[in-house]
């Protein structure tokens, strides 16, 4: 990553804590990711909610979107009479194409994945531990149908993993854990999860970060998440 890049992700890591009283939409939580990518950045984004990140991108952070289907330089999904159905992301999305967009082979395209030459990627998951291990490939029930796609080699391969996710699933159950009861798609490779509640920042150690909560206080989250530890931003 570049000196500018290192220096943008320190800036982002070291903001103060905040808080708002709502949870963030699915747009609002894109544009918070999109804020903290750093200019020049090589970025992928993963199937679902990741995808919407691409349209809050300016132009002016000149940041190069990767999709593992073969293409460099893809913009903001596609509407109306932009569409057009042979040019899509790898979740089948139509895309459109930015000046000096590029396109290869799809071993092409993994060698740069798992090549270490991606910034940043944006996944989903099911499950995150505390200290960045990645489930989101399997729930590991009998029946289901595995879908790992790219993501392994994306998680391992770019240099920082981010998560995009709803911090709870629709029956209440949480997704942050001390450690995941998934299957493992990647082991310590998520440094960030920006969640509807909460934006986290982890580490090693275990202990999580709390950069934003948004329609939930501190004491409910660690409430909720008793054998994680938590601490606020700045503290």
């Amino acid at each position: 990553m570049s000196e500018m890049s290192e220096q943008t992700t320190e800036t982002a890591d070291v903001q103060a804590f905040r808080s708002t009283d709502a949870p963030l939409t699915q747009d609002e939580l894109a544009r918070v990711i999109a804020d903290d990518i750093a200019p020049g950045s090589f970025v992928n984004l993963g199937i679902g909610q990741p995808t919407t990140v691409s349209n809050y991108l300016s132009p002016e952070k000149k940041v190069t979107l990767h999709t593992e289907n073969g293409m460099l330089g893809f913009g903001p999904q596609a509407t109306g009479d932009q569409v057009d159905e042979d040019l899509i992301n790898a979740g089948k999305i139509p895309v459109t194409e930015l000046p000096g967009a590029s396109y290869f082979h799809h071993a092409d395209s993994f060698a740069m994945m798992r090549g270490g030459h991606l910034d940043v990627c944006v996944l989903g998951a099911y499950q995150v531990s505390a200290t960045g291990d990645l489930a989101n490939w399997s729930t590991g029930k009998p029946g289901a149908i595995p879908a790992v796609g790219g993501a392994m080699d994306l998680a391992i391969g770019a240099k920082d993993t981010y998560v995009m996710m709803d911090l709870f699933t629709k029956k209440g159950d949480r997704k942050l854990m001390a450690e995941c009861t998934f299957p493992l798609t990647g082991v310590g490779c998520v440094s960030r999860i920006y969640s509807d509640k909460a934006v986290l920042l982890l580490d090693p150690s275990g202990v999580v970060t709390v950069r934003e909560l948004h329609g939930l206080t501190f004491e409910e989250l660690q409430d909720k998440h008793p054998d994680v530890r938590f601490e606020k931003a700045g503290a």
